[in-house]
């Protein structure tokens, strides 16, 4: 009897100990896209978005082979509609490591559904834009890369659109690293 009491609670404690990781979790997402939303750049998609897919941070690092991880939600009309989750694998030219978040923004209902299809994996032709914290943001450049200015951007250096009705922006969270393409990142998706 007393094995069942002690089990009872530890599964207490352990149930106690989820439920409060789950609204921090919901910090992070929301924190995030509170950053997005103070850049210029951005703002627009906000408000013309079919959806949108936020990862509150991505792990990448590398020397000579790299890879890259994160886990993050997808939105469509303000609600959480699923989980997803990044890879990248890479070969080439690279060293360092950096943390950073990105979001994906879904300009209609075709695009959308094709990133929530369940794989999905950008195109070499891919690029993003990166933001950085003080609101500013900086170029996406051709071939699937994208890099952050020394200095604040002005509105003519953002030269940000839908890419196949997705656009992609990052935001640089710490770390240095000598490579900054998204092309060939897979993204897995599983329905709320």
């Amino acid at each position: 009897m007393k094995n069942v009491f002690h089990f009872g609670i530890m599964a207490t404690m352990a149930i106690l100990l989820v439920a409060q990781a789950v609204p921090a979790q919901a910090d992070k997402f929301t924190d995030t896209i509170e950053i997005y939303k103070k850049s210029e750049a951005v703002q627009p998609f906000f408000k013309g978005a079919y959806g949108y897919a936020v990862f509150p941070t991505i792990g990448k690092g590398g020397l000579g082979i790299g890879g890259a991880y994160g886990k993050g939600q997808v939105f469509q009309g303000g609600q959480v509609t699923g989980e997803t989750s990044l890879v990248k694998i890479s070969i080439g030219f690279q060293a360092g490591g950096q943390a950073f978040s990105e979001m994906i923004f879904f300009k209609d209902k075709r695009a959308y559904d094709e990133f929530t299809s369940g794989e999905f994996e950008f195109d070499a032709a891919a690029s993003a834009v990166a933001i950085t914290a003080g609101v500013q943001a900086t170029a996406g450049t051709q071939g699937g890369t994208a890099g952050a200015s020394a200095g604040p951007a002005t509105g003519k250096q953002v030269k940000s659109g839908y890419h196949k009705g997705m656009a992609v922006f990052v935001h640089t969270k710490g770390g240095l690293m000598y490579e900054a393409a998204i092309g060939g990142q897979k993204f897995n998706f599983k329905a709320k």
